[in-house]
């Protein structure tokens, strides 16, 4: 039973999705062959390198010109959004937290996904792998996607990519497009998830959503400020008077980052979690998929 909460969010984010996808920003993914395909689609008149095996012999009889039967076929790609569920997703300098907006991010990217037929499934991730989805299509199994982030509580805390990397290197699906939704702080301080990375990567077309609140990439000069580890519990004071030193290794630290991910030859989106975002998510997986 979808709570009443879950229910509003949910219609909330198709109302907006499929208000931008139904405005031409995001196309069908079937395309038109001469050869064979999945669907009738029309009859017309034959053109010079059409397969012979095509023509319809009663229509061209009747008509008296030489035609073929056109077909449609479906591009149907597998899609896997990986979910950062851990408790630094609960930080936020406004309203709503970093998971609050990366949960909505994975309710549009399915909703994108099922508007253009292709079948979608979802990795929950924390220090273990919390929940896995297989792919499918059909618009109840995208609910189902939907409220399952909605609705989520981890039992992990701490954020470990290795779980999640090995478990999305070890689908091996063809033609599988991988989406993981993360702040992405700690992937690349590990020799072992670099390698991961790496090898994911070099096998399947891997994207990557970085979503960070505004105070992560700068700090306030407000004097000494207690922060708190959500991972781990620890508490540390900061002087925030040292903001320019600060400020510069927060800077090195997300553009180190970009480095990473083109060093991987991973496309990466950035998103705010005070910016509205569904119009750069549909442009950005249009662009990807060549809807």
């Amino acid at each position: 039973m979808i709570s009443p909460e879950t229910l509003r969010r949910i219609k909330q984010v198709e109302i907006h999705t499929r208000r931008l996808l139904n405005g031409a920003l995001v196309g069908d993914s079937r395309s038109a062959l001469k050869g064979s395909g999945f669907e009738f689609d029309q009859i017309r008149e034959y053109q010079p390198g059409d397969d012979i095996r095509f023509i319809d012999w009663k229509s061209s009889a009747r008509t008296n010109k030489l035609l073929v039967k056109q077909y449609i076929e479906e591009r149907s790609r597998c899609i896997i959004i990986a979910l950062d569920a851990s408790t630094s997703g609960l930080g936020t300098s406004g309203a709503r937290t970093k998971y609050h907006v990366m949960a909505e991010v994975a309710a549009v990217l399915s909703l994108v996904a099922d508007h253009g037929k292709d079948s979608v499934g979802l990795l929950l991730f924390t220090d273990t792998i919390e929940c896995f989805i297989p792919p499918r299509k059909g618009r109840n199994h995208v609910t189902h996607i939907m409220q399952r982030v909605f609705e989520f509580q981890p039992q992990g805390k701490a954020t470990c990519f290795g779980a999640a990397l090995k478990k999305l290197i070890s689908l091996r699906k063809k033609d599988t497009l991988f989406i993981m939704i993360s702040d992405f702080i700690e992937i690349f301080h590990d020799s072992e998830q670099k390698k991961l990375v790496a090898a994911l990567s070099a096998k399947q077309e891997f994207l990557a959503i970085r979503c960070l609140d505004p105070q992560e990439n700068t700090l306030p000069a407000i004097g000494f400020l207690i922060t708190e580890d959500f991972e781990s519990g620890e508490h540390v004071i900061v002087d925030t008077r040292k903001h320019n030193t600060l400020n510069a290794f927060l800077s090195y630290r997300a553009q180190e980052q970009i480095t990473q991910f083109k060093r991987h030859n991973i496309s990466y989106l950035d998103i705010s979690t005070t910016r509205p975002f569904i119009g750069d998510i549909i442009r950005f997986f249009r662009q990807r998929m060549a809807y």
